[in-house]
């Protein structure tokens, strides 16, 4: 396999990513001692970080790749919007697809760390369903640039965006032009994304989906799997185990050890799984192969704190020594 060639394709691709879009602040601190007030820890701050999160963090790792991408979401009209489009910039991605409802704030997640462990988290956000003028905004732009693309990742963390008639929009559109649809779902809707090309649940939504109770062995999983496919008519599902690694449930089922055991973090973990995922398929690689490539971009951006982007290079010397190419 020629890893090179494979990765200098994907400067060819576009891929659309619609989703949850999320603001990532990390304050980093040091607890010396507990407040006099209440029995808490007192943080110290030595400094913040600002990230992007949710469908953001996917767009970010594609376009690390090379690739170009389409960024289509919602955020609101204050300051977390307006640093959060800066990000994007930043990071070039841009945010001329985004729809600003006033009405709502920009998710924002702020965590705060003392020597790399999470103290606490603090979230502001609405997960109220995207308003008729807000889906019109994204279903009109998408639209439009359809016949551009080759691969459309939903990014579900259920605050309202991904509504069932959006879903039902994009799926029957991405069918009848023949563009792949990868989902990385939450719980609520589950079950809204039947007829997507790739569906990558985790173990715990799996479980919870089907209300049952999951041992994560192969055994387990793949009875799950078994139970999933005839509900989701999907083509592949690609179930993510933690330190499992993943499962690959299509004809056959594959397991894909995890790639990394020196883990820091696993936030964003996901998002470079199905953005590397959707990226690779997109390239031309089988959903096996496409799926190592993910599970090993997962564990290089494991071994940082918070959620980061994965390094091309970085990836590429852990795919030679994978592939032994």
């Amino acid at each position: 396999m020629d890893i090179e060639k494979i990765f200098n394709s994907f400067n060819k691709k576009k891929i659309a990513v619609v989703g949850d879009i999320m603001l990532d602040r990390y304050i980093f601190g040091h607890v010396s001692r507990i407040s006099p007030e209440y029995p808490v820890p007192v943080v110290d701050v030595s400094h913040e970080t600002l990230r992007l999160g949710g469908a953001a963090n996917v767009a970010v790792n594609i376009h690390a790749m090379g690739a170009k991408t389409i960024l289509f979401g919602i955020v609101g009209n204050d300051d977390n919007a307006r640093t959060l489009k800066k990000l994007m910039q930043n990071h070039g991605v841009s945010p001329e697809h985004l729809f600003h409802d006033p009405e709502r704030p920009t998710t924002c997640k702020t965590r705060i760390l003392s020597q790399n462990h999470h103290i606490a988290r603090v979230d502001y956000e609405s997960r109220d369903e995207a308003t008729a003028a807000a889906e019109e905004f994204i279903d009109r732009h998408f639209k439009a640039s359809i016949d551009s693309l080759d691969a459309i990742v939903l990014q579900d963390y259920n605050k309202g965006v991904l509504t069932p008639s959006l879903i039902n929009k994009i799926i029957t559109l991405a069918s009848s032009c023949s563009v792949p649809v990868f989902v990385d779902p939450k719980l609520k809707g589950f079950f809204n994304y039947s007829g997507s090309t790739v569906f990558k649940p985790n173990l715990s939504e799996v479980a919870s989906s089907l209300s049952i109770t999951l041992q994560n062995t192969d055994h387990d999983i793949e009875q799950a799997c078994k139970q999933l496919m005839t509900k989701m008519r999907c083509q592949h599902l690609v179930v993510t185990r933690s330190e499992k690694g993943l499962t690959i449930c299509n004809d056959r089922f594959t397991h894909i050890p995890a790639s990394s055991l020196d883990v820091a973090d696993v936030s964003g973990a996901g998002d470079t799984v199905i953005a590397i995922l959707s990226l690779s398929f997109a390239a031309g690689l089988d959903i096996e192969t496409s799926a190592e490539i993910a599970n090993i971009a997962a564990g290089t951006v494991c071994q940082e704190v918070g959620a980061v982007p994965v390094s091309p290079e970085k990836l590429l010397k852990a795919c030679r020594e994978y592939f032994k190419a």
